[in-house]
């Protein structure tokens, strides 16, 4: 009997992508689709890339059978089992350095919800500043924007899926012509024109799903700015209150002033004094008065601020007079901080997102490496007559499978994606290590500052006793109205302090519930499957 007739080509992978011992046909493969394969970590452990075609006839076929199909089977298995991963890779979250607790809180075994609540600021017991806060979210210009770009991104999502549905174009025509000598002659056609590509390997899909990754990164940029402009709306607000403190305190320092001048003059009109002193007090009044003025300029340009925020023409709002201390309330935060309280956080929730937009992006542009199957169809019909139009139609319809694994477009473009993902991957990592540090920087200032806050409070409870003291030995004649004057403007200047550390400590709770999220609720980020 006759020995079957086969042949065979094995093409052996080498380091570089290319395979050797093939012809040059085989060598275009290489460099275009096994060379881009070769990259994928799916192949880093084959050593040869074999791809064999056997051509066997006569009786022998059902004896050899038994050896192809097993081999085909492996080909086959191998090579679909990498193309998926390399087509269809996993997506995981970017790798960042690991930190295991904060440097001035010790964490205990409390979940993220219970320890910020989403509307925190209620918290400062403030009315006024709750009212300032819903305005601010209604009327805020730039969360408007946000909002407009959340619209677009999600109208977006349309204009990519649009691309799955099937394309049709009509066209109606009519054509008179008169020469002289003749009649007029007359012509109608219409047309219609069908194109449609079909997603078979879900390119379109990942499309889709890569904007729907942006859909949500820009809902989480408007999370970012709503904390940003509650945030900032509670600070100009803190501001605002302090001043009016200081505005107050440095007017009872410009009286006490005033009457330790009166006196200082009444001393140097008799001779107790030199004229020295009463120039350096005057000049002593006169600072105290320009930094009340300064304090009043302060608050006006707190006020605009504020007003643009809330989206009010500047000078069109105002703030009524309060104080800090006696209505805003010190907010006692919990005992521990879990660390999952970062994966709230707007900006890297929003970072995470686009870093999964590119990685479908990524599988995007390897699919169009698939052939396409598209199908274009064509009718229309011509007559002399109106009325005829409809009787005669006639129509095309053109499948077609095109491979494009030769277009170096292509490849260009799965080039220029893998390099974008390292660049959304880095800032991502960039927005983890900065949350890293202001919450840090948050913790280190608020126990800094709460330190402070008792110092302070027992130094004002001594100077408080001193001046009582003073006023009690003035009305018994054994110090002067000047020494009492003296120990009053000792305790303004440290009530002023103790305000000051007031609002310090009020705008380190801020900054620190806006590193830490604001208690925006958690959202699992993970592939469409």
């Amino acid at each position: 009997m006759q020995e079957p007739q086969q042949w065979s080509l094995a093409c052996h992978g080498r380091s570089d992508g290319r395979v050797s011992g093939c012809p040059a046909l085989w060598y275009v493969f290489s460099d275009l689709l096994l060379g881009e394969l070769s990259d994928h970590p799916s192949f880093g452990n084959l050593d040869v890339i074999q791809i064999q075609v056997k051509y066997v006839y006569r009786c022998q076929l059902k004896n050899h059978r038994s050896a192809i199909v097993p081999k085909i089977l492996l080909y086959i298995s191998l090579f679909a089992a990498s193309a998926c991963s390399y087509f269809s890779p996993e997506y995981t979250r970017p790798d960042t350095p690991i930190k295991k607790s904060w440097v001035r809180h010790v964490p205990e075994n409390v979940s993220a919800t219970e320890t910020i609540r989403p509307d925190w600021w209620r918290s400062f017991g403030d009315p006024y500043l709750d009212d300032l806060v819903a305005r601010a979210i209604d009327q805020n210009l730039d969360l408007k924007i946000l909002a407009a770009r959340t619209g677009v991104a999600q109208a977006t999502i349309g204009q990519v899926n649009a691309a799955r549905l099937p394309t049709v174009e009509g066209a109606f025509g009519a054509r008179f012509i008169k020469a002289p000598g003749q009649n007029m002659q007359k012509s109608y056609s219409y047309a219609l024109g069908l194109s449609w590509e079909i997603d078979i390997w879900g390119k379109i899909q990942k499309s889709v799903e890569a904007q729907e990754a942006e859909v949500q990164a820009t809902e989480a940029d408007w999370r970012a700015g709503y904390l940003e402009i509650v945030s900032g709306v509670a600070q100009i607000y803190f501001q605002i209150r302090l001043l009016d403190e200081q505005i107050q305190q440095q007017k009872s320092s410009v009286t006490a002033n005033r009457r330790i001048l009166e006196i200082q003059k009444a001393m140097f009109d008799e001779g107790m004094i030199p004229e020295s002193s009463v120039l350096q007090q005057s000049a002593e009044v006169d600072r105290f008065e320009r930094d009340l003025m300064e304090l009043e300029r302060f608050r006006e340009l707190a006020e605009n601020g504020l007003a643009t925020i809330l989206g009010i023409p500047a000078g069109d709002f105002r703030v009524p007079p309060g104080s800090l201390r006696g209505v805003v309330h010190l907010i006692e935060l919990p005992l521990g901080l879990p660390m999952d309280l970062l994966l709230n956080r707007p900006d890297i929730i929003a970072a995470e997102f686009r870093v999964l937009q590119v990685h479908n992006l990524i599988s995007e542009a390897r699919r169009g490496l698939l052939p396409t199957v598209s199908i274009t169809g064509k009718g229309g019909m011509s007559s002399i007559k109106l009325t005829d139009l409809s009787r005669a139609f006639t129509y095309g319809l053109d499948p077609s499978i095109e491979l494009p694994f030769l277009d170096p477009s292509i490849y260009a473009r799965i080039d220029v994606t893998e390099a974008e993902v390292n660049v959304v991957k880095e800032e991502y990592r960039r927005t983890v290590i900065t949350a890293f540090e202001e919450v840090e920087n948050a913790l280190v200032s608020l126990a800094s500052h709460k330190s402070q806050k008792a110092e302070l409070e027992e130094r004002l409870k001594k100077l408080q006793a001193v001046a009582a003291t003073f006023r009690a030995q003035l009305s018994e004649g054994v110090i002067s109205q000047l020494q009492v004057l003296e120990s009053e403007r000792s305790l303004l200047v440290a009530e002023q302090l103790l305000s000051r550390n007031h609002q310090d400590i009020l705008i380190d709770t801020i900054e620190l519930y806006k590193a830490l999220g604001g208690g925006w609720p958690k959202l699992e980020i993970k592939e469409a499957s």
